[in-house]
């Protein structure tokens, strides 16, 4: 066959040749046509078998018919001459299983219009941009449009995996019909057309698992779209109405998760679980998509690779490949997450547990609510309290961090003797914070007063006693509260009612100092009574001393002394030096000063001579002049104090930095009424207790008592206090010394330890053989240096005021007998000198002494000889007889002169 090599149309032969044929060539013009060459070269498949020179094509034909052959993907031999329908329908068919379905047919293009890469490109760009104009206006164009790109080449992806495993197979059965080809030139077309489709058949599995990989693209892709349209709905609501105040719909959706991630419990722990088996689920989809794998082998596999990032290193293909690696990426992603969590969880608690925010579990411990200055002392006399029961425990709340509280208190010097101190950082305001520290089931509370303002102080514990009163298990222990006006007192009690027992420690201190001013010695006693280290008041009962004398008591106990009675038909009040003749009756109690608790008890009434009382002269109330160094939030009440104790025509002289007009005016806010005062005048002096020229200008050696107090200005610092103290102590002793005029020093020396009469200690000394003076001493480690020198007494308010607390909080009975020996009213603490009650070298037990004093209504309690320092309290031996001087001194309980 022939063609015309000038371009005419082939001739009427060769139509009739073509006729005869069942291959259907182009025609030349679009066989020669540019537009009809393919700008990618595709590849040729041939096949081996070749046709007779007969039924050979011209070289424009045959390039026709391969370059058509290798579009189909397969090459037919020309000895194979099928009907065109027929042929049409092998390719529709390869078409299928190649997955290239059908179409809606576009319109036909003429060779010589088609379309250009670039207008097809715009017109596509064009055709997205006016769909997504119209659907959704977003403005962030960039993101949307990223979004549709990763979701087309997701598809085009899968789409390509699907395509190359078709490919595959298709490349095996071509093999398969070109064997069959060379074995069977013509056979019946509707034969091989059945056989071709029996081979190319579909599995229906391959479908199932391209659905499985589009379903999880389509997962992966779905937040995109889900946070976008979100975007879309707030910007719009945002245009529809500026002024309103609307919070956006993202905003609203953050704060629902931030307050679930929040208020649940263990709301991330699930949310890692949920991500866990989302990660399961969508990387077992696309495994089953891109795998020969079952569904369940899929998930499990899937599993594998989040456990473990390095079992992809065995799969085979890209597709297989790509998905493992992603599924091992979140792998890593929520297993740094499941340890972060891990993590975070053991520093929480260990950070809970350095910090004190662990319950305690405890049942009958002391609570202490505060942090002062006064606890280590309150921490020491509990200790010392509970070492006869093998210690205890002592639990400390405070707004303090818990690694400072511990830290300061193992920094006290001294032994707990067994009792553990447990340390929680908390405000005693918030119920939860005292449920942490199991305040229902403590035995004793103790409120701290808080360093600084009075009136905040005691505002702060009202605010405590109220807390404490609304724990809705209730209280089965009794609150001692420290305040530091006596002017609150009402209003604590008020609130507390009988579940609260105050302790005013400023008045306390105020008075006390006053009453060792005028009994030199007498905080030293103070100090034996209070504290658990030497003897102590208890109250119990005995039934075999119903029906007895209260003076047949008095002797009834050798290692204890009767003090008073607690009446059980007046409502357990507690009645102190009671009468001789006061019979016990059944319920009584015994109020004793003794050692411990079980030292002590009744035994048979000794045989006790009886005496009179040696003849004296009553001494008459003498003159006196008294300096206050400083000043105090109760300086009233002291001024009332000392005006009911002094003789008429005193004076008391007040030294310190405070105004003469504001003095005044302080009084009077105080409640005290100057005009009103009888026995004592007032002298004012303005200056500074620690410069020398200021207490120079001051009579030092004519005063019979200096106090010199914890001025107001610094009382929130314990050391800083003492060292004013101390300067201002060493200064008037300085004076003193060398204004004593030097034979009145010869006739006051005596000889004082180990100091040399030529030192500037021993010149001090002989100093305070003329004056008393008293020091307010707030630090417990400061009354070392006191005690060394002998140039001074001292009242350590602090420690003082701790032990009182400490004895309150062990029984809250006792603090009805220290608020009667420390108020204005009834018994208190005396010093007797001894020609009261013996004679010079009388020969006498001390329960004959005993009984003497209560000829005056007084309890004998103690005594201290002329050559020692220290007073014994409740003495053994009470029966020895043994030879008495003149210049011993007696403890006595009495009432107020």
């Amino acid at each position: 066959m022939s063609t015309n090599t000038d371009g005419s149309p082939p001739s009427t032969s060769s139509a009739a040749a073509t006729t005869t044929r069942d291959w259907i060539f182009p025609s030349y013009s679009f066989v020669h046509s540019t537009h009809n060459i393919r700008r990618t070269p595709r590849r040729r498949r041939f096949s081996s078998y070749h046709p007779p020179p007969s039924q050979q094509f011209n070289s424009t034909a045959a390039a026709s018919s391969t370059e058509d052959a290798s579009n189909s993907f397969t090459t037919i031999s020309p000895s194979y001459r099928p009907q065109s329908s027929e042929f049409r329908n092998y390719q529709k068919s390869t078409r299928l299983v190649a997955g290239r379905p059908d179409d809606p047919a576009p319109a036909p293009v003429r060779s010589n219009d088609a379309v250009s890469p670039e207008t097809r490109s715009a017109y596509l760009e064009k055709t997205f941009s006016n769909f997504f104009r119209g659907g959704l206006r977003i403005r962030p164009r960039l993101a949307f449009s990223v979004s549709i790109v990763t979701t087309v080449l997701s598809s085009l992806l899968s789409k390509n995996f699907t395509l190359h495993k078709e490919v595959t197979q298709l490349q095996g059965q071509i093999s398969k019909l070109n064997v069959r080809l060379k074995l069977c030139n013509l056979l019946d077309s509707t034969d091989i057309y059945n056989s071709t489709l029996h081979d190319v058949s579909l599995d229906p599995s391959k479908s199932l698992k391209i659905a499985a990989l589009l379903v999880s693209i389509m997962l992966l892709v779905l937040p995109l779209f889900f946070l976008k349209y979100v975007d879309y709905i707030s910007s719009s609501r945002r245009q529809i109405d500026n002024n309103s105040e609307e919070v956006s719909l993202n905003k609203q959706l953050a704060y629902r998760v931030d307050v679930f991630l929040s208020v649940t419990p263990y709301a991330k722990p699930l949310a890692l679980l949920v991500a866990t088996l989302l990660l399961i689920c969508l990387g077992g989809l696309a495994l089953f998509g891109v795998t020969d794998d079952s569904l369940a082998d899929s998930l499990w596999l899937s599993w594998t690779y989040i456990a473990d990032s390095g079992n992809h290193a065995n799969s085979e293909g890209f597709g297989s490949r790509l998905v493992s690696v992603s599924i091992s990426f979140g792998g890593m992603l929520i297993f740094a997450m499941m340890l972060g969590l891990v993590s975070d969880a053991i520093s929480e608690k260990f950070d809970s547990l350095r910090k004190g925010r662990s319950e305690v579990v405890e049942r009958d411990h002391t609570l202490i609510l505060g942090w002062s200055d006064k606890l280590g002392s309150l921490l020491n006399q509990l200790a010392i309290a509970n070492e006869s029961l093998g210690g205890g425990t002592v639990v400390v709340m405070a707004e303090h961090d818990k690694e400072e509280m511990e830290l300061d208190i193992g920094k006290m010097e001294f032994d707990f003797r067994g009792t553990s101190v447990i340390c929680r950082s908390g405000s005693p305001l918030i119920l939860a914070d005292l449920k942490k520290v199991s305040v229902s089931k403590a035995r004793a509370i103790v409120v701290l007063a808080e360093d600084g303002n009075a009136d905040q102080s005691d505002a702060r514990a009202l605010r405590t006693v109220l807390s404490l009163t609304g724990v809705k298990e209730g209280l089965q222990a009794h609150i001692v509260v420290e305040l530091s006006d006596l002017d609150n007192e009402v209003l604590v009690k008020l609130v507390g009612g009988d579940l609260v027992e105050t302790v005013v420690a400023h008045d306390v201190i105020g008075r006390l100092m006053i009453q060792c001013a005028r009994q030199p010695g007498l905080a030293q006693i103070w100090e034996d009574i209070l504290g658990f280290e030497n003897c102590e008041f208890y109250i119990k009962r005995w039934p075999q001393l119903d029906g007895m004398q209260f003076e047949d008591v008095l002797i009834s106990f050798k290692e204890a002394i009767p003090c008073g009675v607690k009446v059980a038909s007046s409502g357990g009040k507690i009645i102190l030096n009671p009468d001789d003749s006061y019979v016990l009756q059944e319920g009584d109690e015994i109020l004793v000063i003794a050692e411990d608790d079980d030292t002590y008890s009744p035994s048979d009434l000794p045989m006790v001579p009886g005496g009179n009382l040696p003849e004296h002269e009553l001494i008459q109330k003498s003159f006196e002049r008294i300096l206050l160094c400083g000043w105090r939030r109760d300086m009233e009440d002291m001024i009332t104090v000392l005006d009911a104790s002094l003789a008429h025509g005193s004076e008391l002289w007040m030294f310190n930095e405070v105004p003469e007009n504001e003095r005044e005016r302080k009084l009077t806010d105080g409640g005290l009424e100057i005009d009103r005062l009888m026995n004592i005048i007032l002298v004012h002096r303005e200056g500074n207790a620690v410069i020398r020229r200021h207490l120079e200008s001051l009579p030092l050696e004519s005063f019979d008592s200096i106090l010199i107090l914890a001025d107001e200005s610094v009382e929130d610092s314990a050391i800083q206090a003492d060292s004013r103290s101390l300067a201002t102590l060493l200064l008037i002793r300085d004076i003193q010394a060398k204004r004593l005029p030097y034979r009145e020093a010869m006739a006051y020396q005596t000889h004082r330890g180990s100091f040399s009469q030529g030192s500037w200690i021993g010149e001090m000394q002989q100093a305070s053989d003329k004056s008393v003076i008293i020091s307010e001493i707030l630090d417990p480690r400061t009354k070392n240096l006191l005690s060394m020198s002998k140039i001074s007494d001292y009242v350590l308010s602090n420690e003082l005021v701790s032990m009182a607390l400490a004895m309150v909080a062990e029984d809250r009975q006792i603090n009805d007998v220290l608020e009667e020996l420390f108020a204005e009213e009834g018994n208190e603490l005396h010093i007797r000198a001894a020609n009261l009650y013996i004679e010079e070298g009388e020969e006498l037990s001390f329960y004959e002494i005993l009984l003497r004093a209560r000829q005056r209504r007084e309890i004998l309690i103690g005594y201290r000889l002329a050559d020692t320092e220290k007073a014994v309290i409740n003495p053994p031996a009470k029966d020895e007889r043994k030879v008495w001087s003149l210049k011993d001194v007696f403890v006595v309980i009495a009432e107020k002169e």
